[in-house]
């Protein structure tokens, strides 16, 4: 008799988390490269180097969950080669002005016009500044580091639906906590405003409900 085993389905609690936590990107020269992130003020984690040649460093910008890693014997990928490697920000004007006074060659601020030009490659694809009413996700800045690797920051403020965890609100860094609290204290003065200028007692709880509203994606309120 001849028994048959079925993989077992991953259901909402054994699916395995996936977090990404490093992303490798090619260098030329790793001590180079090791004090342009150190001095943009990126966390350096380790620098670890072996008899055989290899080594590894890793740095993490600040606030972020997922860290950058090169070094030698790391990757055949060619030095400058990685592309696209997005650096999330609230405020793409402050953050620009400080990448800027660190030593980043940073480019104007700018949104695309057509799918692509974020990255510079479509030059009638794009425009100066920001996006129309700072949309989320519609604004854009580049850099590169010394070997060329291609950083694009994007500003955003308000998540689409399903991007974040719903059962939890969480800023990852005191930057981003007080940009939320910012943008809610603005539409809480348009709240005040719509209902005749009257002191809102309740303006704690209005305040929780549109920024967990807006880190969520979710209608918010008014």
């Amino acid at each position: 008799m001849t028994s048959t085993t079925h993989a077992t389905e991953p259901t909402a609690t054994t699916q395995a988390d996936l977090k990404l936590e490093a992303v490798v990107i090619p260098v030329s020269d790793v001590d180079r490269s090791k004090r342009f992130y150190q001095d943009l003020g990126w966390r350096l984690d380790a620098d670890f180097a072996f008899d055989n040649g290899f080594r590894v460093v890793q740095v993490t910008p600040p606030g972020s969950p997922a860290s950058i890693q090169f070094g030698t014997l790391i990757t055949n990928q060619r030095p400058g080669t990685a592309e696209g490697i997005y650096l999330v920000v609230s405020d793409i004007a402050a953050a620009r002005d400080q990448l800027v006074a660190l030593g980043a060659d940073v480019s104007e601020i700018f949104h695309p016009q057509a799918p692509g030009a974020q990255f510079g490659q479509i030059p009638d694809g794009q425009a100066d500044g920001p996006a129309t009413d700072r949309a989320s996700y519609g604004s854009f800045a580049t850099f590169r580091d010394p070997d060329g690797n291609a950083y694009l920051i994007q500003e955003v403020t308000i998540r689409f639906p399903g991007r974040v965890d719903t059962a939890a609100t969480a800023y990852a860094s005191l930057n981003d906590l007080v940009e939320a609290l910012k943008r809610a204290a603005v539409a809480h003065g348009e709240h005040e405003a719509r209902n005749g200028g009257a002191y809102d007692e309740n303006w704690p709880e209005w305040y929780a409900a549109y920024m967990v509203a807006e880190h969520h994606g979710d209608e918010l309120p008014r």
